[in-house]
Order: C-alpha cells, then structure tokens, then sequence
C-alpha cells in the first residue's frame, strides 16, 4: 500500500456530493495540499466549508475540467502528484442537454488523460459509473460486464473509460478506474437533477404524493458515500489496482419501491400517500454489483445500505434549507 502522505492532491468536481465527502477523507491522509477544482453547476461551497476550516492548505479554483491549457497551468502550478477526477455532468441534465453531458464528460477524462501522458501528475484515479453498464446482462455484475450504455451520461461514461483504457494500454498512465453504483448519503443535490432520497424528501417536506417512476421493482445497489470514498483512497493505494477497473458497491439490491418504504418507515410515516407515474427515459432496470474485486485486491468489502446511515442521510436534508 502507498502513502498519500506529503502527496499535492487535485479533485475535479471537490465541491460536489462524492468529492467534498472524499476532501473530507483525504485531509485525514496528511496530505501537503488539496486543490479542488469545480465548475459549481452542481458543486456547492457549503460542502467543502468545514474542509476549508480544517486544512489550510486547501485552494478552491473555480474551473471546468474539460478546459485543457487550464488544468495544464494548474497542474503544474501546484505540482500536483495525483488526480481523482469526480467531475461530472449527472444523468438527469444529459436527458436536457445531451450533446453537452457527452462532450464535457468525455474532455475531462481525456484532458487528464493526455497531461499523465505527457507526465504533468503521477496518478489518477477516474470515477465511473455503474450506469455504464446498463440494466444487468446477468447478476451479480462484474468489471467484465458489457458496457451496455443507455442513456447520453451513460455512454459519455463508457467512452471515458475507454478511452482512459487505452491511455493505460498504449502510453502505460498510472491510472485506476472506480465504478461507484448508487451513492448516497448527506450533501447529495436537492435542487434540480436531485437523486431519488432528495426527490422524496422534498416532496414529503412540500407536503406532496411520493412519485415512483415506473411500477418501483427497479433495483439498485446503494452504498453509504463514506464507505464509497473510502474504497476510492484504497484503490489508489493499493499497488495491484493500477490499470483495474473495481467496483464500489455493497453487493446487495434493494428496489426503489423497497428504499421509499424503508425511508418512510424511518420517518414514521408509513402511510404517506405514493403515486406511480410513466418509467424514466432510459432508466435501468437491475443493478446489483459483484464486489469480489474490491474485497481480493484491497481486503474490504462495503456494508450494505444501513438503516442507520440512511437515518443519518434523512436527517441531514430535513436539516437542509437548501
């Protein structure tokens, strides 16, 4: 196992759900800088307030990633020794705006792609995702399931990965590929392109119907964000994960319509009133991951969704006036 300690650490999209929560992990590493890059489409600076209190030697540069002689000149600037690139534009807008999700998603990736080539870092690990699988082939999934995408986010993310796999291939980068599945826990957006517990708890906090998109059997494999960061640094870590692909998963399903009891029955409020509206345009149906990687290479394997952490997550947005 590596050390992240003395590193100058860069985290494209550190104002984000997933990257403030990693910011947050890797001042724990002793690290000698942390640069967070952000656009703030969707990054929020209340997210990273408590990092910013508590490590001094972290820079806030408000910059969209697929801006290449930009990451260059910072890049080498703040002599950066590791990326972890969380920078995204979400599902949700690529159903709005699908030609801008596919090309900035898709320059982010390449734009690190071609500076670890040309030497200007050491490290990157890419964040995925498990919607470029699309709905399970067979279960559980593995890192060789097909990339089955089927939605404009979820092919911009299979190209990415494809293309930071031949980086790998042909120039030998040291990189790592993660492929979070469902993420979730405090600080996820509630404003537009919220995820699922956002939506419900905006609905029951306006006093609306619950809506479940579709007849609710879909599954996901939910993971609490903590433990999800904390397999991102352990990738990087770990010397036998160079040039993987690994999942970030519990290895557990759970149907949408299941976690909308289950928040509800958290809340006491097991009555509340839910209607069932059309399926989402290019919604997966199944989704449920094969972590044997994860637990070979690095010796962990993340605990399913608990009750406790999705209290912790329901807390934090009913405390949220955003």
């Amino acid at each position: 196992m590596r050390t992240l300690k003395n590193q100058n650490i860069l985290v494209t999209g550190g104002a984000g759900f997933i990257g403030s929560h990693l910011v947050d992990r890797l001042i724990l590493e002793n690290c000698n800088s942390i640069t967070i890059v952000d656009n703030f489409f969707l990054g929020n600076l209340q997210n990273i307030s408590d990092a910013s209190q508590n490590f001094k030697s972290l820079e806030i540069i408000r910059m969209d990633s697929s801006d290449l002689s930009g990451m260059q000149d910072l890049i080498s600037y703040r002599n950066i020794d590791t990326v972890f690139n969380l920078s995204v534009v979400p599902l949700p807008t690529s159903l709005e705006y699908p030609a801008h999700t596919i090309t900035t998603n898709i320059l982010s990736v390449t734009n690190l792609c071609e500076l670890a080539r040309k030497g200007a870092f050491e490290n990157l690990v890419h964040s995925s995702s498990s919607e470029a699988y699309g709905s399970a082939e067979y279960v559980p999934m593995d890192e060789k399931h097909p990339l089955n995408a089927i939605t404009p986010y979820a092919s911009s993310k299979a190209a990415g990965d494809k293309i930071l796999e031949t980086y790998l291939h042909t120039f030998e980068i040291n990189g790592r590929i993660v492929r979070p599945f469902n993420t979730v826990g405090p600080r996820q957006n509630a404003g537009s392109y919220a995820g699922i517990i956002p939506i419900v708890v905006n609905r029951i906090k306006e006093g609306k119907e619950i809506l479940i998109n579709g007849d609710g059997s879909q599954t996901r494999d939910f993971i609490f964000v903590k433990d999800s960061v904390d397999v991102m640094i352990k990738v990087l870590k770990c010397e036998q994960a160079k040039g993987r692909s690994i999942n970030i998963a519990s290895g557990k399903e759970i149907s949408i319509k299941e976690l909308i009891y289950r928040i509800l029955n958290i809340l006491s409020l097991e009555n509340y009133p839910i209607l069932y509206g059309p399926p989402r345009p290019g919604d997966v149906q199944r989704h449920l991951a094969d972590v044997s990687l994860c637990e070979e290479l690095l010796g962990i394997k993340p605990a399913p969704l608990s009750d406790e952490a999705l209290s912790k997550t329901l807390d934090w947005y009913f405390a949220s006036n955003d």
